[in-house]
């Protein structure tokens, strides 16, 4: 059995239990979980290996990537602007963003932009390897290209493209990178350790990934399928995942310079206990403790449907709110219908159940093949056996 390190209140042994059963059954490599109820923290576990050859010892701080479950991190900045009332949710993009405005996009609002409907899913132009790491390159590129359909008239899933082009909003109007606003401003006062672009100081405290011998899929998409004659869709959803190359969800191994930039759609880095403090908060209405992430009702807005359907980057149907996931069946954020999180590559995951007042966060280092993650469903449904 995995020595399991932590707190964890009685009353939620069952989530203990099931993170320990996780290492046995579900091949966890190293991972934490945390719990906020109330705005108390019941759960603080963590266990298992830094890294894939089993020989460095999961921390209290360790470090762990966890992907997509940072877009709502890099959505609550922008919507912090609409709170303030720097922006309205449907001003255009190009009011603060001019070059924005090139190639059909003048009337992109802020709303789209953050229910995936503004359609700059994809950069048309075939990008060098780690040019994700070049945030001039990426939205230069960015204010360049056409939308794949009209905006408003759908949504697909903006893989990488969200955090650049809601951190760019958050850069014109705040005058700070969108990693650096985080910090200064929601990580900071809540005294939690996550970032998008990692210190120097603290790459030695990052779990290392580590995947399935078989995770590059053979069918996977990549740039290569290119050299054949393709549909104009059937290029934007390949290079809605694939481009730029070499970033480690496109199937590549993480790397430095990945880990150190700003990716705010992927790249996040941080413990499971800032994520959940930070949906703590949003369980409690956007305020907590003298400190308010959101406002009651632009919450309430931001966490309702504003777009839903079938996602062909997602492979499934799914409900978009303004930065956030909505919970649904196939894919529950807590018991509540009224629960909102997002998952991440490999199966990290945050939400808030603003019904039971629960902020929860898992984050991993071994990325299975398949899409579903049946550890992170074993945690949720112990945490609802407990509430």
């Amino acid at each position: 059995m995995t020595e399991i390190f932590g707190t964890c209140d009685p009353q939620f042994n069952p989530v203990k239990d099931a993170f320990s059963r996780n290492f046995v059954i579900n091949e966890e490599v190293g991972a934490a979980v945390s719990v906020y109820m109330q705005g108390e923290k019941v759960v603080d576990l963590w266990g298992g290996y830094a890294d894939e050859r089993q020989k460095v010892a999961w921390q209290e701080d360790t470090l762990c990537a966890f992907y997509s479950t940072g877009k709502p991190f890099v959505a609550t900045s922008l919507l912090r602007q609409v709170d303030a009332g720097r922006i309205k949710l449907d001003d255009p993009v190009c009011s603060v963003w001019p070059e924005f405005a090139a190639a059909g996009k003048e009337q992109i609002t802020f709303r789209q932009l953050l229910c995936h409907q503004s359609g700059v899913v994809a950069i048309g132009n075939k990008l060098p390897r780690e040019a994700a790491y070049d945030w001039e390159l990426m939205v230069g590129e960015i204010a360049a290209q056409r939308p794949w359909w009209e905006p408003g008239s759908r949504h697909v899933y903006h893989t990488h493209t969200f955090g650049f082009l809601v951190g760019e909003a958050v850069r014109r109007i705040t005058g700070l990178m969108p990693g650096d606003y985080l910090q200064q401003e929601i990580m900071g006062p809540l005294g939690d350790e996550l970032y998008v672009g990692v210190a120097d100081e603290d790459l030695g405290r990052l779990a290392v990934m580590a995947r399935e011998t078989d995770f590059n899929i053979p069918n996977r998409p990549t740039v290569s399928i290119l050299d054949r004659e393709i549909s104009d869709e059937e290029k934007m959803l390949v290079y809605a995942v694939a481009n730029p190359p070499g970033t480690p969800d496109g199937g590549e191994g993480p790397l430095r310079g990945w880990q150190k930039a700003q990716i705010p759609a992927t790249n996040g880095h941080g413990t499971a206990r800032a994520i959940a403090h930070f949906y703590a908060v949003q369980a409690m209405g956007g305020e907590m403790d003298g400190l308010r992430l959101l406002s009651p009702e632009l919450l309430t807005e931001a966490t309702s449907i504003q777009s839903e359907g079938y996602c062909p980057i997602l492979k499934r149907n799914v409900k978009f709110g303004l930065g956030f996931q909505i919970t649904q069946p196939d894919r529950p954020f807590g018991s509540s219908e009224h629960s909102f999180g997002h998952y991440g590559n490999g199966g990290s995951l945050g939400y808030a159940d603003p019904d039971a007042g629960v902020g929860f966060a898992y984050v991993m280092n071994y990325i299975p093949r398949r899409k579903q993650n049946a550890r992170s469903r074993d945690l949720t449904e112990a945490l609802g056996s407990c509430v």
